[in-house]
């Protein structure tokens, strides 16, 4: 069986973003389904530094609320190619990365 293609659409915010008074990875990822997104997962760093500003790390006890996050879903195209259009309308601020994809094992079912 050849493999599969598909696009994966990775978001970078920090965890301090919001979208109508929510925090936006949440509408972010509340949003997919409906463009039936096959799968998304959100992801909070423990260091990492937004756009060439300080670098900002995770401490056991205590976070400032500014730690990055990265949300990545992965999809066919078809699935995919309104979600950067609808993320920069909750967000203009982000950084938006496309990659297309070979699926090596699983598929999109």
């Amino acid at each position: 069986m050849p493999d599969a293609m598909a696009v994966e659409i990775t978001n970078f915010l920090n965890e301090s973003d919001q979208c109508q008074q929510r925090p936006l990875h949440v509408e972010i990822l509340n949003y997919l389904p409906g463009e039936n997104v096959y799968a998304a997962t959100a992801i909070r760093c423990v260091a990492g530094f937004p756009g060439r500003h300080r670098i900002e790390t995770a401490h056991l006890v205590e976070t400032s609320g500014r730690m990055p996050l990265t949300i990545s879903c992965i999809d066919a195209d078809e699935h995919v190619n309104r979600v950067p259009a609808r993320v920069k309308e909750m967000a203009a601020h982000l950084r938006i990365v496309r990659e297309k994809l070979v699926l090596e094992q699983g598929n999109l079912d």
